[in-house]
């Protein structure tokens, strides 16, 4: 016993031996800039190259907030402008959203329709250079920076893409990048319809809306394809909008700060502009911030389907904050919740159908094969039923262009939403008689 208990304050005395003296003095609050200063004043005094104060400032304050998150970030005045310019208003680049992850730069997405998009840039490729220099701890903005330039300009991208092994070089002509962010078009003759969100920018409910009800007036919408596939984000109050049209009540967002506290939350309020029909909403790995709002809204509130894959994960918000010289701080200040209380940070939106995208294949069946049912067969009995004319004007209208036909034939999971939100009210109705 006595043997036990000298170990016992042996081992005492080594561990106090090893941990700082009671008396060892503390930190205070201001040694650290103390630090900071005499740092400053011997690179301004000493370092090779003679160095702006102002330069060194703006870098100590860029290299503070690139440590916190891969959002956080200093904003010159060039940096702020363009900022502002990409939800509103006229700018000149290759049409991506891009991000950071472990000090590279990623592409979260390919905006639909611009040079990038049209050059074969895909969620999760990895930018490696921007016009030979590297982009190894590059920031978000700088990066930006470098990409964007004049109408007509060129810009090599060295990119690998997530199945490669070896990089390739993609040499893109910059152009005006188109703000309008929404595309329509019947999927049928019976007014099931497929909206494209291509972005959440300043005028995306307005324009979904509209086009809504240009829609209508060519055939009742039956059912709908929310399309948020390669959707990288945008403003968060369009994204509540959005969100606001499909539903009449409830939570669609909250935000909670430091602590988990609940600083904001947005609920649905009804109106007349509400969509009550069926939907199903498409997500892939670049549906990212706004757009994962909107899905993780409409899922929890059962209002739609959800079909695809996981999307980005991208569930931070970030304020901008001006400074009183012009520049600005984009700092993270809080993380989303969907109604439900699910973080979407890191995690996404899981669909309720997880279907990967499948390329069409060459040797895929030919679009007009010949099936036989017994209608085509000669001397076949009739049912009985006489000929009707349809009442709906979409039968006498050509909704459904060869085109809308290919487009559903090369993209199976558009395809099988397509095929989900005709079901749904049937499903419905035998859920209901249970």
């Amino acid at each position: 016993m006595r043997l036990y208990v000298r170990i016992f304050f042996a081992c005492c005395l080594l561990l106090s031996s090893l941990s700082p003296a009671a008396g060892a003095p503390k930190e205070g609050k201001y040694d650290a800039l103390k630090r900071f200063t005499e740092t400053l004043n011997l690179v301004r005094n000493s370092y090779v190259k003679e160095v702006g104060t102002d330069d060194l400032l703006n870098g100590a304050i860029k290299g503070m907030l690139q440590e916190l998150d891969p959002h956080s970030t200093y904003l010159n005045k060039n940096d702020y402008k363009e900022m502002q310019e990409t939800t509103s208003g006229k700018f000149f680049g290759v049409g991506i959203e891009i991000s950071t992850e472990n000090n590279q730069i990623i592409v979260v997405s390919p905006i639909e329709d611009t040079p990038a998009f049209k050059a074969g840039l895909r969620a999760g490729d990895v930018i490696l250079a921007v016009d030979g220099q590297p982009t190894q701890d590059m920031t978000t903005q700088e990066a930006v920076s470098k990409i964007r330039g004049p109408e007509d300009t060129e810009v090599d991208l060295l990119i690998l893409h997530k199945e490669d092994k070896a990089p390739l070089s993609v040499r893109i002509t910059r152009a005006a990048i188109p703000l309008i962010s929404v595309k329509t078009r019947f999927l049928d003759e019976e007014g099931f319809l497929w909206v494209r969100l291509t972005r959440f920018s300043d005028r995306t409910t307005e324009e979904l809306s509209d086009a809504l009800e240009r829609m209508a007036k060519k055939a009742s919408i039956k059912g709908l394809v929310l399309d948020l596939r390669n959707n990288p984000g945008g403003l968060l109050q369009q994204s509540v909008a959005v969100a606001d049209l499909f539903l009449s009540s409830g939570v669609i967002v909250s935000m909670r700060g430091r602590g988990e506290e609940v600083v904001r939350s947005y609920d649905a309020r009804s109106s007349s502009r509400d969509i009550d029909c069926p939907v199903v909403v498409l997500v892939n790995s670049g549906t990212a911030s706004a757009s994962e709002i909107v899905a993780g809204a409409l899922q929890d509130h059962n209002r739609a389907v959800i079909l695809g894959e996981r999307s980005f994960g991208k569930g931070s918000v970030q304020d901008i904050v001006p400074l009183s010289d012009g520049t600005a701080i984009k700092l993270t200040v809080a993380l989303y919740y969907t109604p439900s209380g699910r973080s979407i940070q890191a995690e996404g939106i899981q669909p309720d159908l997880e279907i990967p995208f499948e390329p069409p294949r060459e040797d895929s069946d030919p679009p007009h094969r010949f099936l036989t049912r017994e209608k085509d067969l000669s001397r076949h009995l009739e049912n009985g039923k006489k000929e009707t004319v349809p009442k709906d004007s979409a039968r006498h209208s050509p909704l459904v262009e060869e085109e809308v036909k290919t487009f559903l034939r090369n993209d199976n999971q558009l395809r099988l939403a397509w095929q989900m939100v005709r079901g749904l009210p049937k499903i419905s109705e035998v859920q209901a008689g249970r």
